[in-house]
Order: structure tokens, then C-alpha cells, then sequence
């Protein structure tokens, strides 16, 4: 499946990264460079292309850096499938914790969602002429259907007795051709003409909100059983399913809604699933990636003390291993190679050290980048330069309302020196810093927005310094307004 991101350079890779994630150039250059040897590696010959396996990034690097930006960003950035799973989640429960293989057939889920999206994507236009038919015998039906028609609401067991209502393709034309033979002429052509006219009145866009009754599968909700909790279910309801016929329901909706309704239900009848199924796993072991978060949590924090949680942690390291080595994991779609994927492991590791990891695991992340903290400059970037900065954020939450607010250039300083300091003095808690700040500097504005006469703020270093007075203590002042 070809796939933009692949064929982007590292560089183009790391622009589209710069766009929302300030600094952390080393993460981005890392991260960048495993994609595009993935590229590189698909350009080679199958023999070559199973030796070379993906070299896994551990990141490293005190919370609100930017570890799960740079996954999330690149997960919105691909089409390759994509899981973020917390590792302390596999130790939830002391030693059961959630099956470690969970991670693997929820890539095979997000694998096939891609899959089936660009397979669906394909088929649109033509599923769009078939919808226009459908939507033009909704408004001006043709001849009626004989009344020997097989109902859907026949016993099923009739249904499976009488050959599954099965007609053969001679026995289809016959029926059509008696249907066309007793249609008189003049009406066919004034039917004819009045379908045409609508079909030029749809495009033109004017029956947009007529109503119109339509015809849809109606899919029951099956009951499955699922077990162990891990998708890997039996579906109760549906052991008959395919062998009866499906049931249609009529929905009476607008011609907007009509076409978007009809337009999935055809598109969703074009593609071959089982192919998609195939394409997909396919997909999710070549192209995979699994970002491991909160890794340094399954360390033990001391090589000598063994007490029950660090058995269990270590249980837990010990699990993700052969995952991570290469080996095959079942799955409802079948089974899954590992061998190929990438994984980015990322932690705080603030009291562990990438040490206090087991040995065979930490040989499986080759790649280590440590995040850097960040400092006054790089908060003064994050407010104002990325497309989804936090003030243009705020600003556009409060212009909803018809309130215009503007930061001045010292401001927005005070601001960063503020979440710098209180970073350095209290918890380092990274970027969050400014989001706890900016929501106590707006409080009293957002609070008494609809009993405002002002239509615009401005918001400079004064009031900022003052809004913070009360809540820093009098021997602290000066070092916040530095």
C-alpha cells in the first residue's frame, strides 16, 4: 500500500513535525530516519527485506517534552497503522494485568480501519452513481415488483428448504423481460423524462432537502461472546447469519442524508472484505508501529530489592520481550508476525535508569535519545508558534463568544518565564506548565463573559504579575517577575 509518509525524506518528515512540536530536534531526527529506512527497506528484494528488522527508539525525558506529541503527531501524519499502549497497563491487576499480546491484535484492528478506509476511498465514485439511481427511484419509482417476490419476512427455515430462494440468472432476464413487455411505451418515455429532470435538479443541488423514503440492510446488533476480554470473540447471533437473507428496513430521511447513508451502504458492498483482511495484516506487520509509553514503570527501580511489585513488573518486561524479539501472535484475523514492526519506547525514568530494564530488552531498543528540558525560549515558542498554539487556542474559544483578547509582547514573556520558574521550583511537568498558568490567567474573563460590556482585552505584564501575586509567596516575588 503506498504510503506518503514513506516516501517524504527525514527532513520533509521532520518539517511536518516542526509544525507542531517545538524543539526536541534529536527525537524528530530519530524518529524520522526509522520511517524512512522502512522505505528503503521495501525497495529491496524479499531476501534482503527479511533480514533487515526495524532498530527500535527508546526515548527518554521528564514529562510535557513532547514523547507522546512526536507519537501522536506521526500517527496523525500516516496512513501506516498505529497503537500508543501504556505499559503499565499490562501490570494493572498485580501479576495478570492485561494480555500483553492486546497490543498486537489492536494494531491488526487499526491496520484494517486504514485498509478498508482507502479500499472505501477507491470505490466512492462509483458507488456515487449507483446512489444517484437509487435516490432517483426514491423520488420517481419505475414499474412495481411482481408480488411473487420472495418476502423477507419468510421463515427462515423455508427459506433454507426452498434452496435459499436461490434464481437463476435465465430465470432473472425472463422476469425482466416480462416486466419491460407489459410497461406501455408512452409511459416509459414519460417516466424517462421525468427521471432526467431530476437527475439534473440532484446535481444542480436543489432537492437537497426534500424528503425521501429509502431502503436500507438492517443490521441487528449481534451478541458475541467475548473471551478472555481480548477480541477474541464468537459471534452467537451470527453463526445463521450469512445463510439468511438480510432484512431491509425503509427510513424516511432528507436527499443530503439519503446520499451519505446509501453512499457507505454501496461503497461497503463494492469492496471484497476478505481481501481487505488480507491487505490489512499484511499492513500492520510490515508497516506497524507501537509506541510502548510509560516504559520506565515496568523498571525495577534496584537490581537487590525484590518485592512483589518488582516481580511483577520484571513478569511484565519478560512478556512484552518475545513481542518485541519477533514471534507470532494469534488474532481473530490470524496470525500476526512481529518480526517487522516498529516499536518506540518512551519513559520519564526518573527513578529508574534505561539500566534497570532487563538486559534482552534494553538490547532491543538499539536507539536511545534523550529529550531535553525546556527552558524560557523554547515556552515563548510553544505559546505563539505552532499551528495549534495555546494562545491562538484561547483566543479563538473566547472570539466564539464575541471576545476579542490580545497578549502583548511582554505578556506572553511573562508567561514563559512564569511556567519556566515554577517548572525549576515545584514539579517539572513540562509544556503542561502553561496550560495550568493560561487557565487561571483567563479564569475571571471566561467567568464573566456573558455579563461583559468589553468587546476586546488586552492582556499585558502587569496583569499577568498581578493575577500571580497572591499565589506566590511574598519571599518568592521577585524571582517569578525576573
Amino acid at each position: 500500500m503506498a504510503n506518503k509518509l514513506y516516501q517524504m525524506t527525514p527532513k520533509e518528515i521532520v518539517g511536518e513535525l516542526d509544525k507542531y512540536i517545538i524543539g526536541q530536534d534529536e527525537a524528530k531526527k530519530s524518529v524520522a530516519i526509522a520511517l524512512r529506512n522502512r522505505y528503503r527497506r521495501s525497495l529491496l528484494s524479499e531476501e534482503m527485506q527479511e533480514e533487515i528488522t526495524p532498530k527500535n527508539i527508546l526515548m527518554m525525558g521528564p514529562t510535557g517534552v513532547g514523547k507522546t506529541e512526536i507519537a501522536r503527531r506521526l500517527a496523525k501524519l500516516m496512513d501506516a497503522p498505529f497503537v500508543k499502549v501504556e505499559a503499565t497497563k499490562f501490570t494493572e491487576v498485580g501479576y495478570v494485568g492485561r494480555d500483553v499480546d492486546s497490543m498486537i491484535r489492536d494494531l491488526v484492528e487499526a491496520s484494517i480501519r486504514i485498509t478498508k478506509q482507502s479500499q472505501l476511498d477507491e470505490k466512492y465514485a462509483i458507488a456515487d452513481e449507483i446512489v444517484e439511481e437509487r435516490i432517483i427511484e426514491a423520488i420517481i419509482p419505475g414499474k412495481k415488483k411482481p408480488a411473487n417476490e420472495p418476502s423477507n419476512n419468510r421463515n427462515p427455515f423455508d427459506f433454507l428448504l426452498s434452496g435459499g430462494g436461490y434464481q437463476s440468472q435465465k430465470q432473472q432476464y425472463e422476469q425482466q423481460q416480462m416486466e419491460q413487455n407489459t410497461q406501455n411505451p408512452d409511459e416509459k418515455q414519460d417516466v424517462e423524462l421525468a427521471r432526467e429532470q431530476v437527475r439534473q435538479q440532484l446535481r444542480q443541488g436543489l432537492l437537497e432537502e426534500q424528503f425521501i423514503e429509502i431502503q436500507v440492510t438492517d443490521a441487528p446488533k449481534s451478541n458475541t461472546l467475548d473471551l478472555n476480554g481480548e477480541g477474541m470473540g464468537i459471534a452467537i447471533g451470527n453463526i445463521f447469519g450469512d445463510m439468511m437473507p438480510q432484512k431491509k428496513k425503509n427510513k424516511k430521511v432528507r436527499v443530503k442524508d439519503a446520499r451519505k447513508i446509501l453512499r457507505e451502504e454501496e461503497a461497503q458492498n463494492l469492496i471484497d472484505m476478505d481481501q481487505v483482511i488480507e491487505d490489512a495484516l499484511h499492513n500492520a506487520e510490515q508497516n506497524g508501529i507501537i509506541f510502548i509509553d510509560e516504559i520506565d514503570k515496568i523498571a525495577s527501580g534496584s537490581g537487590y530489592r525484590s518485592s512483589g511489585a518488582d516481580v511483577s513488573r520484571e513478569g511484565v518486561q519478560r512478556d512484552i520481550l518475545p513481542i518485541v524479539e519477533g514471534s507470532v501472535v494469534n488474532t481473530k484475523h490470524g496470525p500476526v508476525k512481529t518480526d517487522h514492526i516498529l516499536f518506540i519506547g518512551a519513559g520519564a525514568f526518573h527513578t529508574a535508569k534505561p539500566t534497570d530494564l532487563i538486559p534482552e530488552l534494553q538490547g532491543r531498543f538499539p536507539i536511545r535519545v534523550e529529550l531535553e528540558n525546556l527552558d524560557r525560549e523554547t515556552f515563548l515558542k510553544i505559546l505563539t508558534i505552532p499551528e495549534n498554539a495555546l494562545l491562538k487556542q484561547h483566543k479563538a474559544l473566547l472570539e466564539t463568544e464575541g471576545v476579542e483578547i490580545e497578549f502583548t509582547d511582554s505578556a506572553i514573556e511573562e508567561v514563559a518565564t512564569m511556567a519556566f520558574l515554577m517548572n525549576e521550583q515545584t514539579e517539572n511537568i513540562g509544556a503542561r506548565r502553561l496550560h495550568t498558568i493560561l487557565e487561571k490567567l483567563l479564569e475571571d474573563i471566561s467567568f464573566n463573559i456573558p455579563d461583559m460590556e468589553e468587546d476586546k482585552f488586552v492582556i499585558d505584564a502587569d496583569y499577568v504579575k498581578e493575577k500571580f501575586m497572591e499565589k506566590i509567596h511574598p519571599e518568592d516575588i521577585d524571582r517569578f517577575i525576573l
